[in-house]
């Protein structure tokens, strides 16, 4: 079988409504295995006004506001109805492939496993660690059993960092689990996006250091833990200014508890690469990763990273090569702490700055998209050659 020969059913709680380090993933995913010949279905939520255009065919799910304060932007698929079914039907995929673990995406596995077809589920997120960051911790136990309950369902899981991997078969989510890595557009991400006048339209002068904030902005990217390490930073004397790039239902939150910050707001394309690279340093406290779009593309922006040495970052990020990776210590105190004695070298030294961002940009040359994206559909051709095999043994048997 060949990458032409598949028939690939994906399901996303959000393929294009709202942009997010995991849809363009799978957008991206999406666009290469239909370059390369392959059929591809998408059911995901729909809106009337969404972030971007979905690549490939896209068949909307039954859903319903995000039950959950502060992510009412998201969507949740509640189930596949009779429409979604005969659209499946008359389809026929040969893998199905699950992005999130919501109620439709249990009843897509429970209408694979009765048509014998393989299901492959790709992990983007630490959804166990989230409810930490809306005082309800005590449900991460049960969240936990309910995910390896659902993925080991699954024939395979596919993840985008070896740590995450390693994270995954810990707690004993799957035995069979591949890595699905990501790439960096160097078109977009590069040091010679740098832009001095944009800084200087910004209130950033040349000898300023802005340390970097990238992403949504709610609280499970570690906003309170960014914030603290700032007062900590601010207290020691190290000079600093805050750049924080992107939007979110946090950033009332944010800017009362970042007094002086410069807030750019959101961007995307090439705006989002000379933003990124006009800045110094890249701080992601972030321990719900599971790779860490933003740390890729701020190494390959030419800025030092300071990462949590969590899932994602600590895949990327070499400590005192291209950056500082911190032990979580489950303090926000010790960790804001220890992140502001990380940081405050690069507020005071250039060349170290220069030599890690460097150093990180070449680092990030290694993520081809292409090579990346080949791997999933050579996952997909594994597991479907193993369910004819299957079969063919049961047929023999008989």
């Amino acid at each position: 079988m060949h990458t032409s020969d598949l028939r690939i059913a994906l399901f996303s709680g959000n393929y294009n409504y709202t942009r997010d380090g995991a849809n363009q993933a799978l957008n991206r995913l999406v666009g290469s295995l239909l370059a390369k010949g392959a059929a591809v279905r998408v059911y995901a939520p729909k809106v009337a006004s969404p972030d971007f255009a979905p690549t490939g065919d896209l068949v909307g799910l039954p859903n319903v506001p995000m039950p959950v304060k502060g992510r009412g932007e998201y969507r949740m698929p509640t189930h596949l109805g009779a429409a979604v079914k005969r659209d499946l039907e008359a389809f026929r995929p040969n893998i199905v492939h699950l992005s999130s673990p919501d109620p439709a995406a249990h009843a897509a596995l429970r209408w694979a496993r009765a048509q014998g077809v393989p299901v492959l589920a790709s992990v983007h997120t630490r959804f166990e660690t989230y409810p930490r960051y809306y005082k309800m911790a005590f449900l991460e136990p049960l969240i936990v059993k309910g995910l390896r309950r659902f993925y080991n369902r699954c024939d395979a899981l596919v993840a985008p960092s070896q740590s995450m991997i390693d994270e995954l078969l810990a707690m004993r989510m799957h035995d069979h689990i591949g890595l699905w890595s990501r790439g960096v557009d160097r078109t977009i991400f590069s040091s010679a996006r740098r832009d001095p006048e944009w800084r200087c339209n910004l209130g950033l002068a040349d000898g300023d250091v802005a340390i970097v904030f990238l992403g949504r902005l709610v609280m499970e990217k570690g906003l309170d833990v960014f914030a603290e390490t700032i007062v900590r930073l601010r207290d020691a004397g190290a000079p600093h200014k805050v750049l924080v790039i992107g939007d979110g239902p946090a950033r009332g939150w944010f800017e009362t508890n970042m007094p002086g910050a410069i807030f750019a707001g959101f961007k995307t394309g090439e705006a989002l690469g000379q933003a990124l690279a006009s800045g110094d340093v890249f701080f992601n406290p972030s321990v719900t990763e599971t790779f860490g779009n933003v740390t890729l593309e701020a190494m390959a922006s030419g800025l030092p990273v300071v990462a949590a040495g969590a899932t994602g970052s600590a895949s990327l990020v070499a400590d005192g090569i291209t950056g500082r990776l911190v032990s979580p210590s489950g303090s926000k105190e010790s960790d804001a702490a220890a992140f502001a004695a990380a940081l405050a070298p690069y507020c005071i030294d250039p060349a170290l700055r220069t030599a890690h961002g460097a150093a990180g940009e070449t680092r990030a040359c290694d993520y081809s998209w292409e090579a990346i994206n080949q791997v999933v559909a050579d996952t997909y051709v594994q597991l479907i050659g193993e369910r004819e095999r299957r079969r063919s043994s049961i047929d023999k048997a008989a």
